[in-house]
């Protein structure tokens, strides 16, 4: 499976990884590669959980401007 990923060195010299399409999962690293190993592992957690969880029940979607 390929999921793309955002990562960006923070001001202290860490690498933030996120990934859009799955909300909350988010991992760093003090190298490039630790950060995308650890984000892999994230990504597995985040599906394994999501797995198990109940859908939230449908409701009224409305979209406001901020």
């Amino acid at each position: 499976m390929n999921i793309q990923i955002i990562l960006e060195q923070d001001e202290s010299g860490y690498f933030v990884v996120e990934v859009p399409a799955m909300p909350g999962c988010l991992s760093q690293g003090q190298t490039r590669q630790e950060a995308i190993e650890n984000i892999k592992e994230a990504i597995s957690g985040w599906l394994e959980v999501m797995a198990t969880k109940t859908p939230a029940p449908e409701g009224e979607r409305i979209e406001v401007t901020v």
